[in-house]
């Protein structure tokens, strides 16, 4: 099942799938809009909510798998999940939310338990980086830093819009000694390149804090994005705005525009947009290497991994409990993923941070 399959996202990953030959059951909450795609793709479809875990589990109950596209995930995933323990069910969505990665690694003995795998982050958010972390640490097994980051194609879905503005008001996550901390928008620079020449860069609350600390056990990391001058600035007065960002009204504003205005990119930018993905480790000598990776676009990558994830869990009746993708297929798996080129790797090219004033 592909739940919130009419969604930006839902609809690239159902459509990969029938190229796949598949033929999974479309799920959400608009039924106009999930009958179209039906009929388009020649599928079955359902209509539930996500309010009670009950009526969701039996929605699930002749489900093998289910992806959740239904974001932003903070609002859905734990329901879901929660579902998926007592239906039997396997889940996976396309998150970058930290919170929503710590909840499912919490849930790590249930899902054993029930025989389910909980795999959350199957899209861009986290499978490059998270794969890459892991080609960085067997590399050097004794880093104690890791530092990611991806600069390309900036055009957003309405989901991930939203989930962005989610974020804005919680500040940067980053991994410290192996807790998690939080720091203010913009509280450091860095030049990086990402493979096309340095950049100045700045830290944001992305999903590797969670899953790469898993995957890898490295205590500190930090995952970065090009940040202009003028980005900076407004990362920084977002600071003063926190508590008016954490009000439910002004989240309902933003995203009710969000939802009228963003409407993600379309098949002709996505083919021409391509990701640069970026990582370094560096071990308490403070020797260094680093990698980089050209992808797809990352909406393009989004739609490749619940499928080929969804097919790797369907055919090893074994697995169960909480994965991040490289635990799953193991670091060297994204270079197998269409459109994705070799790693290049590099020694002893890191910058310092610049603490913001």
């Amino acid at each position: 099942m592909i739940y919130g399959a009419n969604g930006y996202s839902g609809r690239l990953i159902a459509r990969e799938a029938v190229r796949r030959g598949h033929k999974p059951v479309l799920a959400g909450r608009n039924a106009a809009a999930l009958e179209e795609l039906a009929v388009e793709l020649g599928l079955s479809w359902r209509v539930f909510g996500l309010e009670k875990v009950d009526s969701v589990a039996h929605a699930l109950a002749d489900m093998a798998l289910v992806v959740n596209c239904a974001g932003p995930f903070s609002a859905t995933a734990q329901t879901m999940m929660d579902a998926c323990l007592g239906s039997h069910t396997h889940y996976l969505d396309i998150t970058g939310e930290i919170s929503v990665f710590e909840t499912a690694k919490g849930c790590d003995s249930q899902a054993r338990k029930a025989g389910v795998v909980l795999l959350p982050g199957t899209g861009f958010d986290v499978i490059p980086t998270d794969c890459l972390a892991r080609l960085l640490a067997d590399k050097m097994p004794d880093a104690q830093e890791l530092n990611l980051g991806f600069a390309g194609g900036n055009s957003l879905s309405p989901g991930t819009a939203k989930t962005t503005i989610e974020g804005m008001r919680d500040g940067v996550k980053v991994r410290r000694d192996g807790a998690l901390q939080t720091r203010p928008n913009g509280f450091c620079v860095r030049q990086i390149d990402f493979g096309q020449g340095p950049r100045q860069a700045t830290p944001i609350p992305w999903g590797d804090v969670s899953t790469a600390y898993t995957s890898t056990g490295i205590p500190n990391i930090t995952v970065f994005v090009p940040a202009s001058k003028r980005t900076l600035k407004a990362m920084r007065m977002g600071n003063w705005l926190r508590p008016l960002l954490r009000l439910g009204l002004v989240q309902d504003f933003l995203k009710g525009r969000i939802a009228k205005k963003v409407h993600g990119p379309d098949a002709s930018k996505r083919a021409q947009q391509r990701m640069q993905v970026w990582g370094e480790v560096i071990d308490a000598d403070g020797n260094t290497l680093s990698a980089r990776v050209n992808t797809p676009n990352g909406y393009q990558m989004t739609s490749y991994g619940p499928v080929y994830l969804a097919e790797h869990i369907l055919s090893h009746s074994e697995l169960a409990g909480y994965y991040t993708p490289s635990m799953m297929m193991g670091g060297a798996w994204l270079e197998s993923l269409p459109g994705v080129e070799a790693v290049s790797w590099s020694r002893g090219d890191t910058h310092a941070l610049d603490p913001a004033a």
